[in-house]
């Protein structure tokens, strides 16, 4: 980052603050490839350097032990009835959107599918518990053979499945299908995402 004026002691704090960052932050996380803008102002380059090092310093907890933390139940699924399953699951929602953490691609499970996959598999991934941080839980987002056959098949639009066509011809296209449950435009959603 090119200072214009050299006896501008301010900008000159802040380039070697920066400088000190990204140092702090390669040593902590090792080999980094990262694109700064030459056009970022500074106060967002040294913002982005203390939200990376806050990541690379946090301990990792899983959203599983956040939500136990903040008393919410979270019963085995394997305990609950039908109806219990979808007061469970929107308890766990909504105590998610609270910690700031939102999920989406979840049309094509029931609430009970949902449920076991959250209580045994998307809570128990490991997190940086960065205090302001947001999350997102893309049930999709394991981006495996089937996690993409189903995306393909239930959320694509007709252009997205064309264009996916063209670049991966030789991959299955499934016809599409309405998924079967409708729950995604009734989930909170990040503030910047409303």
């Amino acid at each position: 980052m090119p200072i214009d004026d050299p006896a501008d002691l301010d900008a000159v704090d802040q380039a070697i603050r920066i400088n000190e960052l990204r140092a702090e932050a390669e040593e902590l996380a090792g080999e980094m490839h990262v694109f700064e803008s030459d056009n970022a102002p500074p106060g967002i380059i040294e913002q982005f350097w203390q939200n990376v090092l806050a990541f690379e310093k946090a301990p990792w907890v899983t959203q599983f032990e956040k939500l136990e933390r903040d008393g919410v139940p979270l019963p085995d699924p394997a305990t609950l009835k039908d109806a219990e399953v979808t007061e469970a699951l929107w308890t766990v929602v909504r105590a998610l959107a609270a910690q700031d953490t939102y999920l989406s691609s979840t049309d094509h499970l029931s609430d009970r599918e949902l449920y076991e996959h959250l209580w045994h598999e998307s809570l128990r991934e490991g997190i940086a518990d960065v205090p302001g941080g947001t999350w997102h839980i893309d049930i999709l987002g394991g981006c495996s053979e089937e996690d993409l056959l189903l995306r393909r098949k239930y959320y694509m639009d007709e252009g997205e499945r064309q264009e996916w066509l063209r670049s991966w011809p030789e991959d299955e296209m499934p016809p599409h299908e309405d998924p079967p449950y409708d729950r995604d435009r009734h989930l909170p959603q990040a503030p910047r995402d409303q």
